[in-house]
């Protein structure tokens, strides 16, 4: 594993918990737009550090902003349908194609975004962190993999939908709703979340199974066609 995915997997699995922490005990979640900022601006420097060896091209910055857009388009586009939404799916496909930094990065704006539509709070930076942290896990285990099989990209798929974002919003939630911590009061979350979590895994899963091949495959075609990187 390279030091700048050391420094990214330091920045993300160390930092950005911590920061988004401050914001619940010393900040009292009354600045959630500006732990939001901060997980951006976290995230940022690991994939700036994709460049350090040269200038990025327009072409690989507007390809991490379309996946973005097409994150937030779909998820958007289900509003209807509760939980059942693309957006992991497509966060998991950038990290495989492009490189953790770059997963981890459209899923934290996937997640900020798409909030202006769906209602921005105290729950934003648990969800980019969410998000993010499934691309970037994406982006690390399928790193020597140019096309992994699309079981293997559900199985994941569905398995860190439910246990990590679901994980992660659950406890979110408690800690959002209450000054002190109980195991008996996280366990009902989780059990009164559960089928709200199953149903996103699920959504996940399909999403995968119809989109990956096709977009991976594209991805593949525009990095040889423009030399773009993989973080």
């Amino acid at each position: 594993m390279s030091r700048r995915t050391l420094w990214a997997g330091a920045l993300i699995l160390i930092v950005i918990p911590a920061t988004i922490l401050a914001g619940v005990f010393l900040l009292d979640d009354r600045r959630y737009y500006f732990i939001s900022l901060l997980v951006i601006l976290y995230t940022m420097i690991p994939f700036a550090l994709v460049f350090e060896r040269r200038r990025p091209q327009a072409r690989e910055l507007i390809t991490i902003a379309v996946l973005a857009a097409i994150a937030v388009a779909g998820r958007a586009a289900f509003f209807m349908l509760p939980q059942f939404k693309p957006v992991t799916a497509i966060v998991i496909i950038a990290g495989v194609s492009l490189g953790a930094e770059a997963g981890f990065l459209v899923g934290a704006l996937a997640g900020f975004v798409s909030n202006f539509y769906f209602g921005q709070g105290p729950w934003t930076p648990w969800q980019m962190f969410g998000f993010g942290i499934i691309g970037f896990l994406a982006g690390l285990l399928f790193r020597r993999s140019r096309l992994p099989s699309r079981g293997i990209l559900c199985l994941y798929g569905g398995l860190a939908t439910l246990v990590i974002y679901g994980g992660l919003l659950n406890l979110g939630s408690l800690l959002i709703s209450t000054a002190s911590f109980s195991w008996e009061a996280l366990a009902a979350l989780y059990a009164t979340g559960f089928w709200f979590d199953l149903v996103h895994a699920a959504a996940t899963v399909i999403f995968l199974f119809v989109l990956a091949r096709p977009m991976l495959d594209k991805l593949e075609r525009v990095k040889t066609k423009y030399g773009l990187i993989r973080g």
